[in-house]
């Protein structure tokens, strides 16, 4: 399935989200006399990004420069052993506090990660609030995390900035939505002699959830909402080689990837994309329930 060409010309996106972009100082490229004029330009500008056959799955190149990427490396590498959590098949660090089942405990983000979460939700315009909250993630070349989706503490948007490796994370529809096609065929089947009821019932939105794939190039932002939110679950495989020709956003992601974020070979005529180096992913979101002065640093 092809991703969406993005027009050249719309390239004048980039700047509203790069490094000119201050937390104090909105982009005039999509600032206009009227917020709501500010908010339909922004949205349009988005629009150019959308990749695949949802509108709210979003992906853009080049999010940040190559020095943006080097520093953001070093602050989470320069982290106190004690940030990192070990798991079974990566480690994490936790910024912005801490997710419990009634809402967050925060703690403010450090300087350097609230530079990069005020660009993302000034930029996009998706969040209703300030980003409060980002896990940082490490992969090595060989591991991966299963398909999942996150939590009802969140709000249903993420921001995934991808750094150092290349990988390719797939979407699948979530179980629930095939209990409801069973069901409903089930249904179908209880009123075949009101053939009225089959043709509504038979194209039900439930039958369009196929699975896919997108590929996260280093630097690049991911942001997925809505629909690609909470009707599907998100994963990465536990593989140095991904393939990455069946990827929705293939020609978006490799037209602007440059030698060394991405090495890609032909393999059994299928397009590969090699894991050569430790991937750090920062996934950021927000938590609406914030229980403020209840948890102490």
């Amino acid at each position: 399935m092809a991703g969406n060409v993005i027009n050249k010309g719309d390239r004048d996106f980039a700047p509203v989200l790069d490094e000119n972009l201050s937390p104090k100082m909105k982009s005039p490229t999509i600032l206009s006399s009227s917020a709501s004029k500010t908010g339909m330009e922004r949205k349009e500008k988005l629009n150019n990004f959308i990749v695949g056959d949802l509108p709210t799955l979003i992906y853009i190149p080049d999010f940040i420069t190559d020095s943006e990427q080097a520093q953001l490396l070093n602050n989470i590498y320069q982290a106190p052993v004690s940030k990192w959590k070990s798991l079974k098949n990566r480690r994490l660090q936790n910024w912005g506090g801490v997710v419990h089942e009634k809402g967050l405990l925060p703690q403010d983000l450090p300087p350097w990660l609230a530079k990069i979460t005020e660009r993302i939700y000034e930029g996009s315009g998706l969040f209703p609030s300030a980003i409060n909250h980002v896990l940082i993630n490490e992969y090595l070349p060989n591991q991966g995390i299963m398909p999942h989706q996150d939590g009802p503490a969140y709000y249903p948007v993420v921001a995934i900035l991808s750094l150092g490796s290349p990988v390719v994370m797939d979407f699948t529809p979530h179980p629930r939505l095939q209990s409801c096609k069973r069901t409903l065929k089930e249904n179908v089947g209880d009123k075949i002699s009101n053939r009225g009821a089959v043709a509504i019932e038979a194209n039900d939105g439930s039958y369009n959830h196929c699975p896919f794939s997108v590929l996260l190039i280093p630097r690049s932002l991911l942001i997925f909402k809505d629909d690609a939110y909470s009707d599907y679950l998100h994963g990465i495989e536990d593989c140095e080689v991904h393939r990455c020709d069946q990827a929705v956003n293939e020609i978006e992601a490799l037209s602007v990837s440059r030698s060394g974020q991405a090495e890609v070979m032909r393999s059994d005529n299928a397009k590969i994309v090699s894991r050569t180096v430790n991937r750090i992913s920062l996934t950021c979101r927000l938590v609406l329930n914030v229980h403020k002065n209840l948890f102490k640093f």
